[in-house]
């Protein structure tokens, strides 16, 4: 059966979605943006902290459900420019630095409130 989750730890779901939905066995992530848990989108930073606050709120919707990084199946990386990968993932690795999930990354035509990054994740939270 499918749940909803929610957590005031990530920015509140700012559309007709969930911050995450899972059926007990698998969770997955909404795309989040670097849009901290009080609403202050940090679209003016660099591809760096913007990927930090992005995984921060992955981290913190997996935390709700007892998960972390470990648990991550698959992550799924936009980016505003291409060309901003190598620093993007300099910071994504701190955060999988073991067995690391499987990834896509890939440049798309406009992210949400002009983010230059938004990430999404799916994980394992069976008992």
């Amino acid at each position: 059966m499918k749940r909803t989750i929610s957590t005031d730890d990530a920015p509140a779901a700012v559309g007709a979605y969930s911050q995450a939905t899972t059926n007990g066995s698998v969770l997955f992530t909404a795309g989040q943006i670097p849009l901290t848990p009080d609403g202050e989108l940090l679209d003016d930073e660099n591809i760096a902290t913007q990927t930090e606050q992005s995984l921060d709120n992955v981290m913190a919707i997996l935390e709700s459900e007892g998960a972390d990084a470990s648990d991550v199946l698959k992550v799924n990386v936009y980016l505003d420019d291409i060309d901003d990968f190598e620093e993007m993932n300099e910071t994504y690795s701190g955060y999988f630095e073991e067995e690391p999930p499987a990834r896509s990354a890939l440049e798309v035509g406009a992210l949400p409130k002009g983010a230059d990054v938004e990430i999404e994740a799916i994980a394992d939270v069976s008992e």
